[in-house]
């Protein structure tokens, strides 16, 4: 893996040469993660002129837990002394140390009195903006990191696949919800790979649920949204199922028309596809329905060291799809009062030669009655 992080700072290394930019400093935690194989809280990739310059900054000594990562044993890694210094203005002091005259930060991550601090500490370098740049190489994932995926979605499949055998009447969503956490953690994911989100009843297909003390009852929509981090990288699922009894005309109905949404979508991921007609391709068919005022304002998104990447499945999203890209497909509908439905997969964008988008979350989306 050390020649993996070395090639991706040497991309990013030519891409700053293009610009006229001498060392860049990386401080966004997935950004570091990408180009050297660990974030440790706080720390920061200073990228040089020429790899014997790189140099990974920390506040604290590396512990080695998985969610931090392991670092390129390759890459020069600095602690510094316990002065409370901050990395990025450290960062920035070795650029200038080392001949530098522009130094490119990520202005979007870092906070205006942070921003001051690093100009302040080296005044002769030139502060430009990185923008988005590693986020632009992280976009189209390789073998190692699809496989992480791979494995954190079948972790993922099999948390809820033990929780749908067990009894649900009585339990609160967040007694579900930390039993889901727990569930994960034994299959080997690192963590959630966010809040996990357990929905009854009137509070079902709500997006971003939070977890109350309300219990299971029979007859309720039951809307569960997790996912599992493995080694950094994170996959997501949603399934809504039916509590006890079969379910009635209405539960049928609804469920029917988002399974309907979101199989569109995904039928609509392809290599040249326009970001905004993947999400046209479920939202026309909910609009058509009369929920249109029910629909969020994005239908998914990429996915791979954050939760929630580029692309953005939008109206207004511009861009088109690559190969080999992780994205999301989340369509819901709630209906205040009563309850709702939300699906939501983990696919890998493939061409059509390939057999099409690759399906990584497979617990089955039938509507069960539990």
């Amino acid at each position: 893996m050390s020649q993996v992080y070395a090639d991706r700072r040497g991309r990013l290394r030519d891409r700053c040469a293009v610009a006229g930019t001498a060392a860049a400093l990386v401080s966004r935690p997935a950004n570091v993660r990408y180009l050297t194989g660990a974030a440790p809280p706080g720390a920061v990739l200073l990228l040089g002129a020429d790899a014997s310059a790189d140099v990974l900054l920390c506040p604290h000594a590396p512990t080695g837990d998985p969610v931090e990562g392991r670092a390129d044993e390759a890459l020069p890694l600095t602690v510094l002394p316990p002065t409370g210094e901050d990395p990025a203005v450290a960062g920035a002091g070795l650029a200038l140390g080392s001949g530098a005259d522009t130094l490119a930060v990520e202005e979007r991550h870092l906070s205006v009195a942070r921003y001051r601090a690093v100009g302040a500490a080296a005044p002769r370098l030139r502060l430009t903006d990185l923008g988005t740049a590693v986020e632009q190489e992280r976009l189209v994932k390789d073998d190692e990191e699809l496989t992480c995926l791979r494995i954190a979605a079948e972790i993922t499949d099999q948390a809820l696949g033990e929780l749908l055998e067990s009894i649900l009447v009585g339990r609160t969503e967040r007694h579900l919800a930390l039993e889901l956490e727990r569930r994960l953690v034994d299959h080997g994911a690192d963590g959630p790979a966010f809040p996990t989100s357990v929905a009854t009843g009137p509070h079902s297909g709500r997006e971003r649920h939070r977890p109350s003390d309300r219990r299971v009852e029979e007859g309720d929509f039951l809307s569960v949204r997790l996912g599992a981090g493995y080694r950094g990288y994170r996959c997501e699922i949603g399934r809504t199922f039916v509590i006890g009894t079969a379910p009635a005309d209405w539960q049928i109905e609804l469920y029917d028309l988002v399974f309907t949404a979101q199989r569109a979508a995904r039928e609509a991921l392809a290599p040249g596809a326009a970001y905004s007609d993947v999400d046209r391709a479920a939202r026309h068919i909910l609009d058509a329905a009369g929920y249109g005022d029910r629909v969020g304002p994005r239908l998914g998104h990429g996915i791979g060291l954050e939760i929630e990447e580029d692309p953005q499945f939008s109206p207004a999203a511009m861009g088109k799809l690559d190969a080999c890209v992780p994205v999301t497909v989340e369509p819901g509908v709630h209906l205040p009062g009563r309850g709702g439905v939300r699906l939501d997969d983990t696919l890998v964008v493939r061409q059509e030669a390939d057999g099409g988008p690759e399906l990584l979350t497979i617990t089955t989306k039938e509507l069960l009655a539990l």
